[in-house]
C-alpha cells in the first residue's frame, strides 16, 4: 500500500486515493498518507481523551491513537458495520489510525477533476477539501490535517514559535502562497505577519496561483514583483508538484524560488519535489524552519 502513488511520475497533477465508507457515505484519502489497512484490534481506553479519540492500540511496538470517524463527521446514532477497518496513516510526521466502515478501492485521478466544495454547503468549519464526481456517486476528500489539529492543537502551526525569531523587517518582500485549507491559510497569514512578511498573495489552488504568476510575465523582471512561492502539495485543480514544475519550466518564472510546505514531505517522497525543481521542501507544521528558509532564499 505505501508504494502506491510513489510510483507516479512527478508533476503529472495526478494522485491515487483510497476510497472508504462511513455510514454509507463515500470518502477518500490520498494513498500517500496510507501506511496500511488492518482489521480492528482491541483498543485501550484513555481517560479524558478528546471526544474523537476512541483510545490507543499497539501496532508492531508503536502506540497509536484511534480516531472514531463517526464522531469526527458528526453522524448520530450510528455504529460500525461488520466490514469495519482501521486505516493506519502517516502525515505531518505523526502516525494515526482512522476507524472506518469499509475500504473499497483505489482510484487514480487528476487534481483538475477534483472540485473545491462550495461555501454554500460546506460552511466555515468543513472537513471536506474536495469533491470527486463519479458516474454512480460522489467521493469527498477529507481534510485530515484539520481533523488532527482539532484533536491536538499543538500539532498545528505555532505562532508563538515564530515570535522567538525576534523582530525582522520583510514587508517589501512579495510572497505567493498556494494552500487550499482555510484553516492553514489563516495560520500562515498570522505566522508570516508575525515574522515580518506582510506582502502576501494567497490562492486556494495551484492553478489560480500559476495563472496569477503568468499574468505578471508581461513585466520584464518578474523577480522584482514576486520574490518567493510557497505551495502545499494536495490541492484541487493543480497540485503543488505540478505548479512547481510549470514554474520551473517557464522561461520567465523559473527564477522565482519555490518552497513546498506540505504534510507529505517524507524521505520516500522527497525525490518528487527535487525532480520538479523545488528549492526546498519542508514538512508541516515546521513553521520556524519555513520562515528561516524564506529568509535565506530571498535576502
Amino acid at each position: 500500500m505505501e508504494q502506491k502513488g510513489i510510483l507516479l511520475e512527478s508533476g503529472t497533477n495526478e494522485l491515487e486515493i483510497v476510497e472508504f465508507e462511513i455510514a454509507n457515505n463515500k470518502f477518500g484519502i490520498n494513498v500517500i498518507k496510507v501506511k496500511e489497512i488492518i482489521q480492528p484490534i482491541p483498543v485501550t481506553f484513555i481517560p479524558h481523551a478528546h471526544p474523537y479519540v476512541e483510545g490507543i492500540i499497539q501496532l508492531r511496538g508503536e502506540v497509536l491513537p484511534v480516531v472514531d470517524m463517526l464522531k469526527v463527521l458528526g453522524i448520530p446514532n450510528a455504529s460500525y458495520n461488520a466490514q469495519q477497518k482501521y486505516i493506519v496513516a502517516e502525515f505531518n510526521k505523526q502516525k494515526v489510525v482512522f476507524h472506518v466502515d469499509n475500504v473499497t478501492q483505489i482510484h487514480r485521478i487528476s487534481w483538475k477533476d477534483i472540485e473545491r466544495p462550495s461555501d454554500m454547503y460546506q460552511g466555515g468549519a468543513s472537513q471536506v477539501i474536495g469533491v470527486i464526481k463519479r458516474s454512480e456517486h460522489m467521493i469527498l476528500l477529507l481534510d485530515f490535517e484539520r481533523i488532527m489539529v482539532e484533536i491536538n492543537p499543538d500539532s498545528g502551526i505555532n505562532v508563538e514559535a515564530v515570535k522567538k525569531l525576534g523582530n525582522r523587517q520583510r514587508s517589501e518582500k512579495k510572497i505567493v502562497i498556494a494552500e487550499d485549507s482555510p484553516l492553514l491559510r489563516k495560520l500562515l497569514y498570522d505566522t508570516m505577519h508575525e515574522a515580518g512578511y506582510v506582502n502576501l498573495e494567497f490562492f486556494e489552488n495551484g492553478k489560480d496561483a500559476y495563472d496569477y504568476l503568468e499574468s505578471l510575465t508581461v513585466n520584464k523582471n518578474i523577480s522584482e514583483h514576486v520574490q518567493l512561492v510557497v505551495t502545499d502539495i494536495e490541492m484541487p485543480q493543480m497540485d503543488g508538484h505540478h505548479l512547481t514544475k510549470k514554474i520551473k519550466s517557464h522561461p520567465d518564472l523559473q527564477v522565482i524560488p519555490v518552497i513546498i510546505f506540505s504534510s507529505l514531505i517524507t524521505d520516500d517522497l522527497r525525490h518528487k519535489g527535487e525532480e520538479v525543481g523545488a528549492e526546498e521542501q519542508i514538512s508541516k507544521p515546521e513553521i520556524t524552519k519555513l520562515i528561516l528558509k524564506m529568509d535565506e532564499l530571498i535576502l
